[in-house]
């Protein structure tokens, strides 16, 4: 029995379209903290970005008290990543930049501002349904197919190796025991990047040689003799028809990867995270279903959890709430969802102020990995609590 994950390096075009609609919302922040920003005048955003070739339209709506540069947001988030000259596919020197940004629907902000508020409270910034996901098989209680191809990306984005341009993705295959259900071996290992030819001397197969180096180095504690690797199965990758010049880039296109790397049993709901504000529950419910489903684990009360939390526009409580420990369960899942109403405070409001949401910081690193990066949502401060709950 074999489960593969999928992830992808910040250079890959919906990536980019993330990261600048995340820089938007965190230069928002920044300006808005100098106003004196607090749960009451915090800014509403949901920023979408397309990329095309050569050309990035940042559109959405927005509330806010303050002014940000869109075109050098947009500009310096493309150059940050090493976009600068058209043999990687993209440079931000030179891209077009669209500014379709609205200002938010009066109808949506009757609901999301604590002054206009029936309940003077932070309503949900729309209806939805997010999930969150936790398993023992690793340290950070995630699959360990993510935290591996997660490595595997990390590590090709931190070589300095000049010949693997930014675009590129992975997906690494492991082996797991039919009957116990334990991860038991690396089968395969993917990566595909693109080349930058501009810096390859000699033959290509030196360019595979250098890739798997990398690939076996972060991954060493899982990677075996009859491990498999497989680089660029084309053949060709040239970094000129990489990043927009190929594929254009969407906010939101990559959430199963970005989550938890499509692994079966971690579903998947809402709509795309890193692009809005964190009143939308699409963004603070999605941590704040992996934060309930990660102490749940950690305390001992399963070994596989997912969480998932609904609301309605408007009201600050969830809708419903709804547990799934797949049979691992120390007590039933219906006693969990009891406790989970009990120990959590998962309005927008409670989620903002205990995860830090109105920190720009957030907001910078959540497009290159939303778990596993000393994040509050990612703390088990709370299995005690819950432990001592369930006895």
């Amino acid at each position: 029995m074999q489960i593969s994950s999928e992830s992808i390096k910040i250079g890959h075009p919906d990536v980019v379209a993330d990261i600048i609609a995340a820089n938007v919302i965190a230069a928002i922040l920044d300006e808005e903290k100098k106003l004196g920003m607090d749960l009451s005048n915090m800014p509403h955003c949901g920023i979408e970005v397309f990329l095309g070739k050569g050309i990035c339209l940042v559109g959405g709506e927005v509330r806010t008290r303050v002014y940000v540069d869109i075109d050098k947001i947009a500009r310096d988030s493309v150059l940050d990543i090493g976009y600068n000259h058209a043999a990687v596919g993209l440079n931000g020197h030179l891209m077009g930049v669209l500014n379709a940004i609205i200002p938010q629907s009066p109808d949506i902000n009757v609901g999301t501002s604590m002054e206009l508020n029936k309940c003077k409270e932070i309503g949900a910034g729309d209806q939805g349904i997010m999930y969150g996901f936790a398993c023992d098989e690793t340290p950070e209680l995630l699959p360990l197919p993510y935290v591996l191809v997660s490595r595997l990306m990390r590590a090709f984005e931190d070589c300095q190796d000049p010949i693997f341009a930014p675009d590129g993705k992975g997906q690494v295959s492991i082996d797991y025991d039919e009957k116990t259900g334990k991860p038991k071996r690396l089968v395969k290992v993917l990566m595909s990047n693109s080349i930058d030819y501009r810096y390859v001397k000699g033959s290509k197969n030196t360019v595979k040689d250098r890739a798997k180096k990398i690939a076996f180095e972060c991954l060493n504690d899982w990677v075996d003799k009859k491990t498999e690797f497989l680089f660029n199965p084309t053949g060709e990758w040239n970094a000129l028809n990489s990043c927009s010049a190929a594929d254009s880039g969407v906010t939101g296109r990559k959430l199963v990867v970005q989550f938890y790397g499509g692994y079966p049993g971690a579903q998947l709901g809402g709509g795309s995270v890193v692009n809005k504000s964190p009143e939308k529950v699409d963004c603070s419910a999605a941590f704040g279903a992996r934060y309930v489903a990660k102490n749940i684990v950690a305390a001992g009360l399963a070994a596989k959890c997912s969480i998932q939390l609904a609301y309605a526009i408007g009201i600050a409580k969830p809708f419903s709430i709804y547990v799934n420990t797949f049979g691992t369960g120390v007590i039933s899942d219906g006693k969990l969802e009891k406790i989970i109403e009990d120990c959590f405070d998962l309005t927008p409001g409670g989620m903002i102020t205990r995860f830090g949401l109105l920190n720009a910081s957030v907001y910078r690193g959540i497009p290159k990995t939303l778990f596993m990066d000393g994040y509050k949502w990612e703390k088990t401060d709370m299995a005690k609590q819950l432990k001592k709950a369930a006895a």
